[in-house]
């Protein structure tokens, strides 16, 4: 049987908060910039003024992004070290927090409201990447054991850097996908059970798509000049990112489509599937092979940061018996 469950998770906003962030995130109030400064001095040549008085930076700079999410792990995650290599992709923190603990609130709904915790809470992260920011927020949130899985060899020795760095060996393992047509297949191993599965999937469908949809956000900000001479010039991607991490043969739809009729092969390996799609539009293909593979559940969770709207997509092959039995077992 399948079941259709779509909350809206409506979020008030008090004065000073800057989105409707999930109501454990740590990043729901503006960022104090003198208590991040303090905690990673390497911010503090990238803080000015903005036009409103208030200390800042600027987005549109990739050095600055990256020292606010190297001052944000050490504030909030006592992460010591983190680093990327240059254009690989520089997530923003506060949404991919929101994920995490949106996944919390799905576990703790088949064990009566309690977000389960501790390293015998195996997560899988599909497309891991070079910044590795899940895992490390995961595991600094909730305690929770990590795999990491990419294709992108490169991206994987760094994100195994700052495993090293920070101490992490028991927490988080670092796994290469050698098919990129596969996506479970040799991450899921036999005898493995994991309670979710999480996915940032490719949002393009080309390189030449991503930049086009990165020079339409530059021009909005006033970046990027708009002359006919310059209608093909390059300009640096949002927030970094490049290959895998940004577009796919077919695009997100298509990755995601594939992420469904592979999961089936490990039903009873996992109890809640995940992915993020971030366009509406994509949501009926989605929904049609999930259930052309008969999942049992599925939900659809609306997250927003600022302007930005996304949803995460969640489904099980169990019941709810057999969630509350699988959950059970991995938290003993």
């Amino acid at each position: 049987m399948l079941s259709f469950c779509l909350p809206t998770h409506h979020i008030l906003k008090p004065k000073n908060t800057k989105s409707a962030l999930h109501p454990r995130n740590r990043h729901r109030e503006r960022y104090d910039f003198d208590a991040l400064m303090q905690a990673s001095p390497a911010l503090v040549p990238y803080v000015q003024l903005n036009a409103y008085g208030d200390a800042s930076i600027d987005f549109s700079n990739a050095p600055s992004v990256k020292a606010l999410n190297q001052a944000l792990l050490k504030q909030f995650y006592a992460v010591a070290f983190w680093d990327i290599p240059q254009h690989y992709l520089c997530p923003p923190i506060p949404g991919r927090a929101d994920y995490l603990h949106y996944l919390a609130d799905l576990l703790a709904k088949s064990r009566a409201g309690v977000i389960p915790r501790g390293p015998a809470v195996r997560v899988l992260d599909i497309g891991v990447g070079a910044n590795m920011i899940y895992p490390l927020i995961g595991t600094r949130e909730y305690g929770w054991q990590f795999v990491g899985a990419d294709i992108d060899a490169k991206a994987l020795r760094n994100a195994q850097q700052i495993v090293d760095a920070n101490a992490l060996h028991d927490l988080i393992e670092l796994r290469l996908q050698p098919n990129p047509t596969s996506i479970f297949k040799g991450m899921i191993k036999q005898g493995e059970l994991y309670a979710l599965t999480m996915c940032n999937p490719p949002f393009h469908g080309s390189l030449a798509e991503a930049q086009a949809g990165t020079r339409r956000k530059w021009r909005g900000l006033g970046k990027l000049e708009v002359k006919r001479s310059s209608a093909r010039q390059a300009v640096p991607l949002n927030f970094g990112g490049q290959g895998a991490e940004l577009y796919c043969a077919g695009g997100e739809e298509a990755f995601v489509t594939a992420m469904v009729q592979q999961s089936n092969q490990y039903a009873t390996q996992c109890a809640w599937f995940t992915t993020l799609i971030s366009k509406v539009a994509n949501l009926p293909s989605v929904y049609r092979a999930l259930r052309n593979v008969q999942a049992r559940e599925v939900k659809t969770i609306d997250m927003a940061q600022g302007q930005k709207q996304s949803r995460i997509v969640a489904w099980t092959f169990l019941d709810a018996r057999q969630q509350l039995s699988f959950l059970n077992n991995q938290t003993r």
